[in-house]
């Protein structure tokens, strides 16, 4: 188990805040674990970094303007006893890794974000320009690498109205979404207790469609990018 911190925005314009205690499985920290403290994410009135942005505070998607309607945040402890290792690691995108300013500076990623970006090894196979794929399956050891944080790091994931990409150091970085089949899966108790750290759904089919398509974890383990 571990402790998740929740700032929501309220029907009434108020921002609530909230500490949950839940398990500390992949699927509850994929939703507070994309983007470290210290990232800038783009809003309409410049560059916020993570840890002062806000519930109600507009940000710069790949649509129209969404406000923040949600934040997630939680305390990776490098030293934690968990099954699987990998969580406790980080994704570093060294600058120009993509491109001449994507990214710009270095962008540090949990293991819950997604780019907006289709492997090498997937293009050929991927029926569009660019799927969502988990930002370590870029790992090449030079430009993109995996590091393992010396001690504790603040990490965070937002909720907008609706599923989007958000522009983060130049790169394209998605909102939190559970997926297609992520609450389907869950047994009854525990979809309650993960739709209970999200004070704005009601129903699992409230979250709404993704906004681009996700590359399969099926196809990222047999490609080796997972």
């Amino acid at each position: 188990m571990r402790k998740y911190e929740v700032l929501s925005l309220a029907s009434d314009g108020s921002v609530q805040e909230s500490q949950h205690i839940a398990p500390a499985t992949d699927a509850f920290e994929a939703a507070f674990s994309a983007f470290a403290r210290g990232t800038m994410i783009g809003t309409i009135d410049g560059p916020c970094a993570i840890e002062d942005l806000e519930p109600g505070m507009l940000i710069t998607t790949d649509g129209a303007p969404q406000p923040v309607i949600w934040i997630g945040r939680m305390t990776l402890v490098p030293s934690a006893p968990i099954d699987d290792q990998r969580r406790l690691k980080l994704t570093r995108i060294m600058a120009d890794s993509f491109g001449l300013a994507r990214p710009m500076p270095d962008l540090v990623l949990g293991h819950g974000a997604r780019l907006l970006r289709t492997p090498s090894e997937m293009r050929e196979m991927a029926m569009q320009a660019n799927i969502l794929t988990p930002a370590r399956a870029f790992l090449d050891g030079m430009n993109v690498i995996e590091i393992t944080p010396q001690t504790p790091v603040s990490l965070y994931h937002i909720c907008l109205p609706h599923h989007a990409i958000i522009r983060t150091a130049g790169l394209e970085v998605e909102s939190y979404h559970p997926g297609a089949n992520l609450l389907r899966d869950m047994a009854g108790n525990t979809r309650a207790l993960f739709l209970s750290l999200f004070p704005h759904i009601g129903t699992p089919d409230a979250f709404g469609p993704l906004a681009h398509p996700r590359a399969g974890q099926k196809t990222l383990e047999q490609l080796g990018l997972m």
